[in-house]
């Protein structure tokens, strides 16, 4: 889910190419076999060997069927899945992509809505138009905020901050202490805005949860007083040095490692940094949502899953067969439970039914997931009806940077409804 990409217009350039379909069936398909490709992608935790089981565990399950594995070669798998269409080649099989562009432009095939009923207890989770395209096998929250219980003893911190007012005084007594209050990690767009992702989802989402479709509308603006409100919040922890000095040269990796390492006492990230936390020092850890004004939860919520179908894929019951066993497979949650901090949502199932081996910290957090609670889609984050326009994920995360060096929240906030504008012309 991390590394998610909304599309562009560009996909609609290659959509004239292949409209009746890019794939071929292989030469024994009249036979009943075929060979369909599958775009996957590898990262420390999902390797070239985890990807070979687990293909060969779905493929087992439908006779006739090869699968060949197209690697994606970087993280924006949106843009290679666009150039793949573009050139006649779109696979039949796309893991972890954005639906929502692709499904406009006619490319993906849904998922049996009864089997999605059956089987997930987030149905309509990641649906686009009331349709599914993704399976909703897992889900993040983005942000929590992760603590470091050594320094909050240190700074005579004991608990966790219930509301805004708690969190900031918190921020205080770790600055007096001699102590970053929070890492950042600013180099990174994305992390630089998750600050900002939290304070918009509590107090924008948590009070209109449909806001993100009122923007569509036109109903609501991100220069609304409220917004501005929020937004002015990420900006006064900035103004008050309750980041560490030059976040905005500090990569993602970096951030990690400088959280771990006990350099900061908080660390605001996607629930994927529970896949970060060392196994020798877990205890030390604890995790809580971004305070509301008012104490109450709201859980910035986004759930991802496994693979979209191609529309033009030559044999969709294969395609479907393989993809709902792979989606089904515990061995495969298991591996994004541990290395990623993904939360799953297959029903019937817990944790102990994977096989996992999870700290306590996780365990804490994925209660906020089984709870019946206030989940408000992450903005920025989310592939389902609430996402933002193609283009408008990076404009956001944009703005959290030029906010760190400027108190200008009303022309950043002007930006981004003209960047929404034109996104949406």
């Amino acid at each position: 889910m991390r590394h998610n990409r909304l599309l562009t217009a560009c996909l609609a350039a290659g959509l004239a190419l292949t409209a009746a379909g890019c794939s071929a069936a292989s030469p024994g398909a009249a036979s009943g076999s075929v060979t369909l490709t599958y775009l996957t992608f590898e990262t420390p935790d999902l390797t070239a060997s985890f990807w070979k089981n687990s293909i060969d565990n779905a493929e087992a399950k439908v006779p006739g069927l090869t699968i060949k594995d197209i690697v994606s070669p970087n993280t924006d798998r949106d843009a290679y899945a666009k150039q793949l269409q573009a050139s006649g080649q779109f696979p039949d099989l796309l893991q972890s992509i954005t639906p929502s562009t692709f499904a406009q432009a006619g490319l993906l095939k849904p998922y049996p809505q009864d089997w999605v009923n059956a089987n997930f207890l987030d149905p309509m989770g990641n649906a686009n138009k009331g349709k599914v395209y993704i399976p909703p096998t897992n889900s993040q929250i983005i942000p929590m905020v992760f603590y470091n219980k050594q320094l909050f003893a240190r700074a005579g911190i004991s608990g966790t901050p219930k509301t805004w007012a708690e969190f900031t005084a918190d921020c205080a007594k770790l600055k007096a202490a001699g102590i970053t209050p929070i890492e950042l990690g600013g180099g990174d767009s994305f992390a630089a805005a998750m600050p900002l992702t939290g304070v918009l989802s509590v107090d924008v989402l948590g009070k209109d949860p449909n806001w993100l479709r009122e923007r569509y509308a036109g109903k609501v603006h991100f220069t609304d007083s409220n917004v501005e409100a929020a937004v002015a919040k990420y900006r006064t922890m900035v103004a008050n040095g309750y980041f560490e000095p030059g976040a905005l040269s500090v990569s993602y990796a970096d951030s990690i490692k400088d959280f771990t390492s006990g350099k900061a006492a908080m660390y605001m990230m996607g629930s994927w940094f529970l896949g970060s936390i060392p196994k020798a020092g877990a205890a030390d850890y604890g995790s809580f949502l971004t305070p509301a004004d008012d104490g109450s939860v709201v859980v910035p919520y986004a759930v991802g899953g496994s693979m979209a179908i191609s529309a033009s894929t030559p044999s969709p019951d294969k395609a479907t067969a393989f993809a709902e066993s792979w989606s089904l497979n515990p061995a495969n949650l298991k591996t994004l439970i541990e290395g990623d901090g993904a939360f799953p949502l297959i029903k019937g199932k817990t944790l102990q039914d994977y096989g996992v081996d999870v700290s306590q910290v996780y365990q804490d957090s994925y209660t906020y997931v089984l709870q019946n609670n206030t989940k408000v889609s992450a903005i920025g984050w989310v592939t389902n009806d609430d996402a933002m326009p193609s283009g408008l994920n990076d404009d956001f995360y944009a703005a959290a940077q030029a906010l760190f060096n400027s108190n200008d929240v009303a022309g950043q906030m002007a930006k981004l409804d003209s960047e929404w504008t034109t996104a949406t012309q």
